[in-house]
């Protein structure tokens, strides 16, 4: 722990408060809502795979690994709606500092009134009030409403001759902004069984979302309300106007309710902290460890005119200390920078500056400590061509005259590979088949780093012509 002290940059810092504040705002954005209880189980699953891989559990490191590689795409096909309306802020400030607030309020007294009235009276009737998360995939078939809430408007939304008094009615703020909304069913078992439609659409919605549903029955004059997953009787008004309250968040006194809040943030910007710091210590706490990589070295930067002719080595041996899971070979880059070679040997010395390394990985030694690099320019050069025979010609024949067209070769490639090369042969051509003068394409006997710039397509058209060999007297 001294050691991991000792070495602790501002750049530590920096980065442990930036992710535990970022981890904060989650938290503040996403409370109470599914999203943040699935990041909950990210961030324990992430725990585990912390802790997993440096005890040996490979099948569940490797198990945790692959959900964590999916889990950022369920999360955003599931829960697209929820991070949607977190996203449409109206600025930027809204995501980053201040914590989430409805403008408007919703008038408690005005609905439990309401409801409470049409109970004693015999109407049926189902109000929703959502919570942060969001219901557009749980209701249906709405009627666009939006208008602003009155004990007139509830009553005759639910008054037995107005054809939308069946559905739902949605309620936002101080509006009700849908009226007539198909909900989803509950299939429990242990509903009471004197639960009508009504009832068990409370419940499925409840079950299926953070929403408030409040419903009075016609039958039985009575008011329940289902959140949670949860249906339970309300006996009052002043009963249904806290339950109200508590879903908006809102404590019995307003003072008690900012500090509690107050509270609950700085809790939550503590253990922010305190996971980002046991992460970070987690990547960290293999200090101590010396492990060794074989890294390719790759060159950059070379001249446009220049290649690379030959390296005195493919890789560098590397030293490190740091956290095992940073040490991988991906993240590690030996690089040399080429814009200063010249023709020749080169020698470049392998430094700090010559390495990537993750943060908080630290470089020990080099083996070797340089690399030799022999550099060379591109050039053309004309090169006579010569024929490379092999067998024997036939007795009775010599071949007077050999010619080609191109007569010469134009060679490109390392000046000083070129500058050696002062004829060209061809491949070898067998004598055995040559009876009589004639033309054949021949290839260019050449070292693979040489083009040929003419002929067609890197061949060469050659000529001989064969006499015979009594009109001459001589012997071949």
């Amino acid at each position: 722990m001294t050691q991991i002290l000792n070495t602790l940059r501002w750049q530590d810092l920096f980065d442990i408060l930036l992710m535990s504040y970022i981890l904060f705002r989650l938290y503040v954005l996403f409370k109470g809502t599914n999203v943040f209880r699935v990041l909950m189980g990210m961030a324990v699953l992430g725990f585990f795979q912390l802790i997993a891989y440096p005890m040996g559990l490979i099948v569940t490191s490797w198990a945790v690994q692959v959900f964590a590689t999916v889990a950022p795409i369920i999360i955003i096909v599931i829960f697209r709606n929820e991070i949607r309306t977190v996203l449409q802020a109206k600025n930027f400030k809204a995501i980053f500092w201040e914590a989430p607030h409805t403008d408007t309020v919703t008038p408690v007294d005005i609905i439990a009134e309401s409801v409470f009235e049409m109970a004693s009276k015999g109407t049926g009737s189902i109000m929703v009030i959502p919570g942060k998360e969001d219901i557009s995939d749980s209701v249906h078939s709405g009627v666009v409403w939006d208008g602003k809430i009155s004990k007139e408007m509830i009553t005759s939304i639910f008054w037995h001759e107005n054809p939308v008094h069946d559905g739902a009615a949605v309620i936002v703020g101080d509006r009700v902004k849908q009226v007539g909304a198909v909900l989803p069913l509950s299939h429990r078992k242990d509903l009471p069984s004197y639960y009508g439609m009504r009832h068990r659409a409370a419940a499925g919605l409840a079950e299926a979302t953070d929403s408030l549903v409040i419903v009075s029955s016609e039958e039985r004059k009575s008011v329940v309300i289902a959140k949670s997953g949860d249906i339970y009787s309300v006996n009052n008004r002043k009963e249904l106007a806290h339950h109200i309250n508590r879903h908006h968040g809102k404590s019995e006194t307003e003072t008690t309710g900012i500090k509690k809040e107050k509270m609950e943030l700085a809790i939550a910007f503590l253990v922010s902290i305190v996971f980002i710091t046991v992460v970070w210590l987690g990547f960290t706490k293999g200090m101590d460890t010396i492990t060794t990589l074989e890294v390719p070295v790759e060159y950059t930067n070379s001249n446009q005119e220049m290649i690379v002719i030959d390296t005195s080595v493919k890789t560098v041996s590397l030293d490190l200390n740091g956290s095992g899971t940073l040490l991988k070979p991906g993240k590690v880059k030996v690089s040399i920078d080429l814009s200063d070679g010249v023709v020749g040997r080169n020698v470049y010395y392998i430094t700090s500056s010559n390495i990537t390394l993750p943060p908080g990985v630290f470089l020990r030694n080099t083996t070797p400590s340089s690399v030799d690099v022999v550099l060379d320019k591109i050039i053309q050069k004309n090169v006579p061509i010569q024929a490379e025979w092999k067998g024997k010609v036939a007795k009775d024949i010599i071949i007077s005259k050999v010619a080609f067209q191109p007569n010469v070769a134009l060679l490109s490639g390392p000046s000083l590979l070129l500058e050696d090369i002062v004829t060209v042969y061809t491949d070898k051509i067998p004598l055995d088949n040559i009876k009589e003068s004639g033309s054949i394409d021949v290839n260019l006997d050449l070292n693979n780093k040489v083009k040929i710039e003419n002929g067609t397509n890197g061949k060469f058209s050659m000529k001989y012509t064969v006499i015979e060999r009594t009109k001459t007297g001589t012997d071949q």
